[in-house]
């Protein structure tokens, strides 16, 4: 190993990590530091496929983005997939490595723990500097015996520590000092500065607490980093998604109501359309939430069936078709498309076994199988979708083939660089292989596409179709180029924010 390591672990869960470590990423590159990124294991629905064809947490790939590098497995060698309260699809090194609870993962920690070693031994001899990301929080005593994130991390890259908490969930000197006190004396030794993330107001208010948390800990505060609003980066987890950019439904909007699923996944391929000045976007927990808006999106799932069950027991049948019934518009996304067909059923006990009845608004039915696909694709929508015939590209990853008994496909594939569970080698696609189904009159659609709204052409023309529909004038292309730019510079403008409000001269040095 050759590189240096920089961690970068938190006092709990959703403190603001893997932004953190993003925005150091992309420092780094700027000066021309060779930098990866690291996360020896993440527990996320929210995943990504690699160029390669492989799975991993889009936290880690959005790093990559930050150090200007494709995203690779080593970046995070171990991918948890949530299933249940007690149950997780292990993806390892990108491929499905099982279905474990807790124990049962515990008990694979030294197979486990060689393939992590493996990977940051291989990230480490091609770069010049390592930034690790933690798990949770840094005094997870209960878990020492099975950390694979945290310590032993820093342990075998000899790497000095930033611990990040939160200060807009209260408790901040609890978290930093409580944090510490339960550190072993090695591993305190190697905390070289503290980072107060998220503070609301203006920061020299809080230089007493900063003078508090140095004299009592002895370890410098190397900023306080105010809340910077409207950013638009690809969150890891969906905990705040029930706040997250809602906007009220108006007349000359495009209102978009998003289903929040208790299985939900790959939340991200809503983050370009939510930018949109001229859609107003929510996600919504009940069918009394579906309040006349112009589309409604099922999105992804890791457990498609539970979802489905969900939707039932919940009422949203009648409220769907109720929206169906007045020409509006019903897409799904990956598990949500598999929900719009006819039947899903589950021979391999995938995920519950048996068969269950879709919504039935597309004549397709899917059969969840064993294999996992995960794939790069460039692709071209029909004009039944839209007339614009402009290339996106997104990804998909999927457990289950969707066959279309008397529907269109949504899009045909120019490009597929795949992976099926490693049996297959990296194949490209032709023209003719198709994606996704939908209605004959356009207002049903589902796709296996994630990021199928992040390339502006689509995206516009796809809002303006329905901008149409609702009686606006529809914007130039233009309109939604510029937000596509703009997020594209968002690493730079949270980068710069940390550059301001953080003191990183001496870890640099």
């Amino acid at each position: 190993m050759t590189a240096r390591a920089l961690a970068v672990l938190g006092t709990g869960s959703d403190v603001g990590k893997s932004l953190i470590t993003a925005g150091i990423c992309r420092l780094l590159h700027r000066t021309g530091v060779r930098v990866a990124p690291f996360k020896a294991q993440n527990m996320s629905l929210n995943s990504f496929a690699t160029p390669d064809g492989r799975e991993i947490g889009r936290a880690q790939a959005l790093q990559a983005e930050a150090c200007g590098i494709p995203p690779h497995v080593d970046m995070n060698p171990i991918l948890l997939k949530p299933e249940s309260d007690n149950r997780s699809q292990v993806v390892v090194l990108g491929e499905v490595f099982g279905k474990q609870d807790a124990k049962t993962y515990f008990d694979s920690r030294r197979t486990l723990w060689s393939v992590v070693t493996a990977s940051y031994r291989r990230l480490a001899s091609q770069y010049e500097m390592i930034v690790i990301e933690g798990a949770g929080s840094a005094a997870e005593v209960n878990l020492r015996q099975q950390d694979l994130v945290n310590w032993p991390v820093v342990t075998l890259a000899n790497a000095q520590v930033l611990l990040v908490a939160d200060i807009d969930r209260g408790g901040v000197f609890a978290q930093v000092i409580g944090t510490l006190d339960l550190l072993e004396p090695a591993e305190r030794a190697r905390v070289r500065g503290i980072i107060v993330n998220r503070f609301r107001g203006d920061a020299a208010l809080f230089a007493d607490g900063v003078q508090f948390l140095e004299a009592r800990t002895g370890i410098p505060v190397l900023g306080v980093v105010p809340f910077l609003y409207d950013l638009n980066l690809d969150q890891e987890d969906s905990l705040d998604l029930t706040c997250y950019r809602q906007k009220n439904f108006t007349s000359d909007r495009i209102n978009v109501a998003i289903i929040l699923l208790p299985h939900m996944s790959n939340f991200t391929d809503f983050n370009a359309l939510a930018a949109e000045d001229d859609v107003a976007l929510k996600y919504v927990s009940s069918p009394a939430a579906l309040n006349d808006p112009d589309i409604v999106i099922i999105p992804g799932s890791k457990n498609t069936l539970a979802d489905l069950s969900y939707l039932k027991e919940q009422g949203y049948p009648p409220a769907l078709q109720d929206h169906v019934d007045g020409r509006q518009e019903l897409v799904g996304i990956c598990g949500g498309y598999q929900m719009l067909g006819q039947t899903i059923s589950d021979p391999y006990t995938v995920e519950q076994g048996g068969m269950s009845c879709g919504l039935g608004y597309l004549q397709v039915e899917t059969e969840l199988r064993q294999t996992k696909r995960t794939a790069q694709v460039e692709a071209k929508p029909v004009d039944t979708l839209v007339h614009d015939q402009s290339t996106i590209r997104g990804y998909q990853i999927h457990m289950g083939v969707t066959v279309r008994t008397n529907e269109y496909p949504c899009f045909k594939l120019q490009r597929c660089l795949a992976q099926i569970e490693g049996d297959h080698p990296l194949a490209s696609m032709t023209e003719e292989e198709c994606d996704g189904a939908i209605r004959e009159d356009g207002l049903v659609w589902g796709t296996y596409i994630h990021g199928v709204f992040d390339e502006p052409r689509f995206r516009r023309a796809w809002i303006n179709r329905a901008r149409v529909r609702k009686g606006l004038p529809p914007l130039d292309c233009c309109v939604s180029k510029s937000v596509s730019s703009r997020l594209q510079g968002e690493l730079d403008r949270w980068a710069d924010h940390l550059f301001k409000n953080i003191d990183l001269s001496c870890l640099l040095r």
